[in-house]
């Protein structure tokens, strides 16, 4: 089945926009002329899986609308909104697939609509939640797919739903604080290499013109800054160019390869300011998630596995993959965790303690409870070294541009007086 959108007029004349869901263009356009709408546009909005060659008519281009659409629907805000609401629905006895047609008739944005639309006729021909969702992967995670399974498997979805909502927000709290954070030095850095930019450029040629054509000498820091500044004015574009490509390169092609990555990851994690700060947001992410998915009812041994994907550190990610390992040999989930020197000690005698007396999800809860107050209070101690550090440095920069430019004049000040 094919989900149309569609342009039209309604009875009264007014224009009238939407989605339709049908097998067939001839089929969508006898659904909105029995209500009443006269169709001028239809075009093939999404397809489901199952029904994708089967699509007629015109389609419309899906470059970009991926990416849109996994913005909106795992967003800080989205997500957890609509995951509660269809818990609210489930919880309340109304079947899953009306659920979701009362969650339809809520959403704002077409996009997110077309998924939700493909996600009931998902339903509808006898597949399981998990597994309609499991059909879009941009959208919902591994982790997002195997706690509703869990949740199915158990009885307990409306439980589980709760569970991912307040997941999602939490997790959404901890990247907003680091992101927080960082916007006042990112300002900073922003205002004063434009400061630079425009002293370089502008302010700089100006005075050197003047100075040179008085036939007048420049001490070594003006020459210096003046051959900086047409350097700059005759490679400032290719310079940004270089940048961005140089970037574009970095991250889609060489960061891809496992060895870089894992240098890389492991280098972020040494940083004298933040890699404590980046050590601390990793240790929450996996005792948060790991502690949600276990009491979703996930098998330690598949929980590990997920986490994995999650983390976003290919070291962490090493690290875990060893403990799956060891707890398939028999060992538990402390040791390993200790004798790997990533994860913080006491993370590994949390864990021990919570396999000894049963009470694992517990314990993870405490420990993400806990680190996210030391993530606040680590955040707090690397802003007040950074934000210092850089307006030193800028202050170093400006200084030294002024200085350069002033010399110049105090020489022609004092031939004057002589």
């Amino acid at each position: 089945m094919a989900i149309y959108e569609y342009k039209g007029f309604d009875p009264t004349g007014g224009n009238r926009t939407g989605i339709v869901d049908a097998d067939t263009a001839r089929e969508a356009r006898a659904k909105l002329r029995g209500q009443g709408v006269m169709v001028t546009d239809l075009v093939v909005s999404g397809v489901s899986a199952e029904g994708q060659e089967d699509a007629k008519g015109p389609k419309r281009s899906s470059f970009g609308r991926i990416f849109k659409v996994d913005r909106r629907v795992r967003g800080a805000q989205t997500l957890p909104i609509y995951t509660r609401q269809l818990a609210t629905l489930v919880r309340s006895g109304i079947p899953l697939a009306q659920s979701l047609t009362a969650l339809i008739e809520q959403v704002e944005h077409k996009d997110v609509e077309v998924i939700f639309r493909d996600l009931r006729e998902q339903i509808t021909r006898g597949k399981s939640l998990a597994d309609a969702l499991a059909m879009h992967p941009k959208l919902f995670d591994d982790l997002y797919v195997n706690m509703v399974r869990a949740g199915e498997a158990s009885g307990n979805l409306d439980d589980v739903l709760v569970r991912l909502a307040e997941f999602r927000v939490k997790q959404q709290r901890i990247a907003s604080r680091v992101k927080t954070a960082l916007i006042y030095p990112m300002i900073m850095l922003t205002v004063g290499a434009g400061v630079v930019i425009f002293l370089v450029n502008v302010v700089v040629p100006k005075l050197v013109t003047i100075a040179k054509s008085r036939g007048q000498s420049l001490p070594w820091m003006t020459r210096l800054l003046d051959n900086a500044s047409v350097f700059l004015q005759h490679n400032l574009v290719w310079l940004l160019l270089t940048g961005f490509f140089g970037w574009i390169i970095w991250r889609y092609v060489i960061l891809v390869r496992p060895p870089v990555r894992l240098w890389w990851d492991s280098t972020k994690l040494r940083l004298p300011v933040l890699g404590s700060l980046f050590k601390k947001v990793i240790v929450s992410r996996f005792a948060v998630t790991m502690a949600t998915l276990l009491r979703s009812g996930v098998t330690v041994l598949d929980s590990l596995a997920i986490v994995r994907t999650v983390l976003d550190n290919k070291l962490m990610e090493n690290v875990l993959e060893e403990v799956r390992t060891r707890i398939l040999e028999g060992a538990d989930i402390a040791t390993p965790l200790k004798k790997s020197g990533v994860f913080p000690p006491v993370v590994g005698y949390m864990v021990a303690v919570g396999e000894q007396t049963g009470q694992l999800e517990e314990m993870l809860e405490r420990v993400a409870e806990a680190y996210e107050d030391e993530i606040e209070a680590s955040t707090t101690r690397a802003l007040a070294v950074i934000e210092p550090a850089m307006i030193v440095i800028l202050a170093f920069v400006v200084g030294f541009i002024v200085i350069a430019v002033m010399l110049p004049i105090l020489q022609t000040s004092t031939s004057i007086r002589k």
